[in-house]
């Protein structure tokens, strides 16, 4: 799995390695599913502060294409974990989704009298 860390922010910039450990932690077991993961932080407000630090993650996976998750927090740290749970549990949906589909349902018996 390839992890793009993107930031124009100084502060945000610092935390590269940081992000990126917690990224492979958080999707070590999905890993098998995701091709690409993109980490992009964004300061929405400049220097103005408040509930303005914004985490992006994509992901590329082989069989549902791209899925982006976008997350504001008042700090860096926040707003990657709250994307990261957000797209654990979307991941994880989508795989319970997908092997549903290949299990199939067995058949239900008829109702009615015999």
């Amino acid at each position: 799995m390839q992890i793009i860390f993107e930031s124009r922010e100084p502060q945000a910039s610092a935390l590269r390695e940081p992000a990126l450990q917690r990224v492979r932690f958080a999707l070590r077991r999905l890993r098998t599913l995701v091709l690409r993961a993109k980490v992009r932080f964004i300061d929405v407000n400049g220097p103005r502060g408040g509930v303005d630090k914004q985490c992006l993650l994509e992901v590329k996976t082989e069989k549902s294409g791209v899925l982006a998750i976008s997350t504001v927090a008042s700090d860096w740290q926040a707003a990657l974990n709250a994307a990261l749970d957000r797209l654990v549990r979307a991941l994880t949906r989508q795989l319970q989704r997908q092997h549903k589909g290949v299990r199939g349902r067995s058949p239900q018996p008829e109702s009615g009298d015999h």
